[in-house]
């Protein structure tokens, strides 16, 4: 019996007759005498049962008295006090598992066990130090049953599937903090486009769950990349976006959005919807997005997530009360469908997640955790946190973790300050450092690159392993049972074709509740120098100069020299250079030309009057060069007055200019960011066209990323390039492009400039660079140079879908230059894509090469000039068979420029560029030391 029960029968209780009060009348009025001797007999006894009847009464017995009919407590009343045990819980603390579980509760029936031995294990463990090597992993009943040597497992995996790693790296799977997979789904469409909803910057009810596209084309590439988990979240147009949800890629027999949840935070129960002990999620944004979106300021954004708290605030307070004495209720327990998410969260239940670049909105929402006092799980792109990490500690509760990019920035005001030791400084800090996708703005599938380049500059190991596994599932409330390998824990584990860390790491199988998930991985043999682990790098002044500029350090070379000796060169990758008799060999630059290669004691007059640069085990390659961009015309992409601005569409009636032609280079901007990280990198030209939203873009211009303004010596390479229309933009269909190409090749159409350029590319004097992906459109325009160009010289910038008709465009004597290097569906024209190993043996340049078409790389946006290297040595580690180290190098430099009509910069003469590396140009360990740039009368040291 309750004591809300008890406490009902106190007043039957008092009203229930004393014994004084049944003494009989006549012996009242014997006022001087004891009445202890004046009582009748059967009142004595009455007197001496008194205490027994009233016990008797307390418990609800009706003799001697008659017991009321109880009042039925309200439906609303009884349902209130369940919710209120629900509210009055503490945040969710789930219990670690441990080797007692046995079977997950995702488990599979019919899954058989799998026994990966002789692996090297990075687990996780001693904050990420811990490696075990030839160790076996036993998975069963979907989670980790036990880890430890070949006989300790082998009693216990008499019916396993067992799998030799033969020494292959096995670490947890991949936990992406920040997804929009599923809901963002590939390829882009509108009827499936449920990133956002435009109706108000504030929508704390909002769910992810709601939207999750289980038919997304991405969800196969993901898991070939290694994830198994990700929290996907409403997109950042507004304040508050709404609800996120964490999800496993795997599909499952179900095939819905609830089968692949994780601890969801709801689940549907005897017919009920029922609230579990889960963590909840949710979204907020803060600065340039709700601006953009919905034209709040940040004053306005401030406002929007005060009043929303305010309202949260509320519906909490009317909830305590009412909890606080459910018994006088005469209404039901208050409810908010819209704000109850934000009560939720000021208890503590919630793990908030917010989108916030600059200090003035890391700190605006440090205040509002502070006046409301809730947590912040993790601030997201976050691409100032490194300039103000103390800031991140004043937040209300445990410090946040910081979710970021590695080299993705500038692409927005916000964003401008980002740096690439942002991961290192913050882990220096304390923090605890989270690289995520944003998928699709990353693929998904290549998180562990971010990792990877996080590492390279200056993120330990175990931080950088961590940032993809531990850090995230902490950050996402699932490290109990998520991003370790400890037994109990869901068997989810990548096996590696190298050291997770090293350029091109790939995951040989990707294992989910124990399944593995690949059919017939296609797999590449790795050097042994593949599986070491790499050191991280060392940027320590760097990462200060970044920090005391306040994120804005000074780009340009500190110190130039027309004449240097570099020593500790192992390879040449120039070409027409003869290559080195041996390692560790001397190259003599003198006046900015190379002058000697191997033995150059005879040649060096006075070594006092040169530089001298270790370049322990290095290289020496051509100047790169990077193109599909808009580096040079446009500086930060959502900031329109930093770009040279559209194109004028001569499709449309504008007579002053009728028959004009637009040029790159009458637009060329010298000095941003992008060219001058590009040109620390290694890329010393980059090539661009106007920037349009038609048919007919112009001519591009071939310019040096370390120039200083248009009319520096060498600054612009060739003002009128190659002549380049788009067939994938919207407008004309493709149809009407197509025949407006064929009169303008004829010459029925055109005049002035325009007639010329089509003239010249008919009689291949000038490249013609066509934008278009889809297989369709490209055998089109195969078709047509076929039919009224057989002389053209065609190149074809984009080509997803290139590989369907790879032996025409090699018969047609066709280029491709593959953008963005790693294929990805992103739309209805690009979803049919060579994806690469695992999933395939071909890359798409390799599988282009293979059937004899010349390829090149190119770039998509601006940021990504900067790791041009990158994916040569990216191209070649995954698939050695098709290119040699020196065919990866020509990827990005000789083969870009004959695709472009270029003169070939690894020509013989004074316009020679090059660079010098340190360490692998194939490997992270690369480091440039020495450019330079075509037509440069001095070279460049870094």
């Amino acid at each position: 019996m309750g004591i809300q029960a008890r406490a009902s029968k106190a007043p039957d209780l008092e009203k229930a007759l004393l014994v004084a009060e049944l003494i009989d009348d006549d012996d009242a009025e014997l006022k001087d005498h004891s009445r202890a001797h004046r009582c009748r007999p059967h009142l004595r006894v009455l007197r001496s049962l008194a205490p027994l009847l009233l016990v008797l009464a307390y418990f609800h017995l009706e003799f001697p008295f008659p017991k009321p009919a109880p009042t039925p407590t309200p439906r609303f009343i009884q349902e209130g006090i369940e919710q209120c045990k629900v509210l009055a819980r503490p945040p969710p603390n789930p219990k670690r598992v441990d080797a007692s579980r046995k079977v997950s509760d995702r488990f599979v029936a019919g899954t058989g066990d799998v026994w990966l031995r002789n692996g090297t294990v990075w687990t996780g463990e001693k904050d990420g130090e811990e490696i075990l090597y030839g160790a076996s992993v036993l998975l069963s009943g979907g989670v980790i049953k036990k880890i430890g040597d070949a006989d300790e497992v082998a009693a216990l995996a008499k019916d396993a599937d067992v799998v030799n790693l033969e020494g292959a790296w096995l670490t947890p799977g991949i936990v992406d903090l920040h997804s929009h997979l599923a809901v963002d789904a590939a390829p882009s469409l509108e009827g499936a486009d449920d990133t956002n909803s435009l109706k108000d910057a504030v929508l704390p009810w909002l769910r992810s769950l709601d939207a999750f596209n289980t038919h997304d084309a991405a969800f196969n590439s993901s898991i070939a990349g290694g994830i198994t988990t990700m929290l996907v979240l409403p997109g950042s147009a507004g304040n508050i976006g709404g609800q996120a949800f964490v999800f496993k890629p795997r599909w499952t027999y179900e095939n819905t959005p609830e089968s692949m949840q994780v601890e969801s935070p709801f689940v549907i129960r005897n017919g009920t919807w029922a609230r579990t002990h889960a963590w909840r999620h949710l979204k907020h944004a803060c600065g340039e997005n709700p601006h953009r979106v919905y034209g709040n300021t940040r004053m306005d954004s401030a406002y929007d997530f005060r009043r929303a708290y305010t309202k949260g605030q509320e519906l909490k307070d009317a909830q305590d009360r009412w909890c606080a004495s459910p018994a006088t209720q005469t209404e039901p327990l208050p409810q908010s469908l819209e704000w109850e998410a934000l009560a939720d969260a000021i208890r503590g239940h919630v793990k908030v997640n917010v989108h916030c670049y600059e200090t003035t909105d890391l700190n605006q929402i440090v205040r509002l955790s502070n006046e409301f006092q809730f947590p912040i799980a993790a601030f997201h792109h976050a691409h100032e946190t490194y300039l103000v990490p103390d800031l991140l500690k004043e937040a209300w509760g445990p410090p946040p973790a910081v979710a970021i990019f590695a080299t993705n920035a500038r692409y927005k005001r916000e964003a401008y300050r980002g740096s690439e030791f942002a991961p290192k400084i913050l882990a220096d800090a304390g923090l605890n450092v989270v690289m995520k996708s944003d998928h699709p703005v990353l693929d998904s599938r290549y998180l562990v690159y971010e990792a990877a380049q996080a590492h390279h500059y200056g993120l330990n190991v175990s931080h950088a392993l961590g940032s993809v596994t531990t850090h995230s599932a902490r950050a996402m409330g699932m490290d109990h049972r998520l991003g370790y390998i400890r037994p109990g824990y869901d068997a989810d584990v990548v096996v590696w074709d190298s050291f997770p860390l090293a350029l091109g790491a790939t995951p040989k199988q990707t294992y989910i509740d124990g399944i593995p998930q690949i059919i017939k991985p296609h797999v590449v043999d790795k050097p042994a120098a593949a599986q070491e682990i790499s050191p991280a790098g060392e940027y320590d002044d760097e990462a200060a100069e970044a920090v005391a500029a306040r994120g804005d350090p000074y780009l340009w070379p500190k110190k130039t020299t027309k004449s240097v000796i570099f020593q500790g060169v192992d390879n040449l990758f120039l070409g027409t250079v003869n290559t080195l008799d041996a390692k560790n060999s001397t190259v003599v630059v003198t006046n900015g030309e190379i002058s000697c290669v191997g033995d150059c004691a005879l040649v060096l007059a006075d070594v006092a009057d040169y530089d001298l640069v270790d370049l322990k085990g290095g290289s020496l390659t051509p100047g790169l060069a990077t193109v599909g961009s808009f580096l040079g015309v446009m500086e930060i992409r959502q900031e329109k007055s930093t770009w040279d601005g559209y194109a004028y569409d001569p499709l449309k009636d504008q007579s002053l200019l009728s028959g004009s032609l637009i040029r790159a280079a009458d637009g060329i901007h010298f000095g941003s960011k992008d060219e001058l990280l590009a040109l620390r990198s290694g890329v010393t030209t980059a090539i661009v066209s106007p920037i349009s939203r038609t048919f007919l873009s112009g001519l591009s211009v071939v310019f040096s990323t370390g120039a200083h303004h248009a009319l520096e010596e060498g600054a612009i390479v060739e003002r009128a390039a190659a002549l380049h229309v788009q067939l994938d933009m919207g407008g004309l269909g493709t149809s009407t492009k197509i025949a407006l190409m064929r009169q303008l090749l004829l010459g029925e159409k055109g005049e002035g400039e325009v007639k010329a350029a089509f003239e010249a590319v008919r009689s291949g004097e000038r490249r013609l660079v066509v934008v278009v992906n889809k297989a369709d459109v490209i055998a089109s325009v195969v078709a047509l140079k076929k039919e009224v160009a057989p002389d053209a010289k065609i190149t074809i910038l984009g080509g997803a879908e290139a590989w369907m008709v790879a032996d025409d465009l090699a018969d047609e004597n066709i280029g491709v230059i593959v953008s963005p290097a790693r294929s990805f569906p992103s739309d209805w024209d690009s979803r049919r894509i060579m994806p690469g190993p695992p999933l395939s043996h071909h890359t798409l340049p390799s599988y282009l090469a293979s059937r004899g078409v010349t390829v090149a790389l190119g770039i998509v946006e601006e940021w990504q000039a900067r790791n041009t290297r990158y994916d040569a040595a990216w191209a070649y580690a995954s698939s050695p068979d098709v290119f040699s180290k020196q065919d990866a190098i020509d990827l990005v430099s000789a083969n870009v420029e004959e695709l472009l009509g270029i003169e070939p910069s690894a020509a013989a003469g004074a316009d020679r560029s090059w660079v010098a590396f340190e360490g692998d140009v194939f490997g992270f360990d690369g480091r440039v030391r020495a450019v330079r740039s075509k037509g440069a009368k001095e070279v460049a040291l870094f």
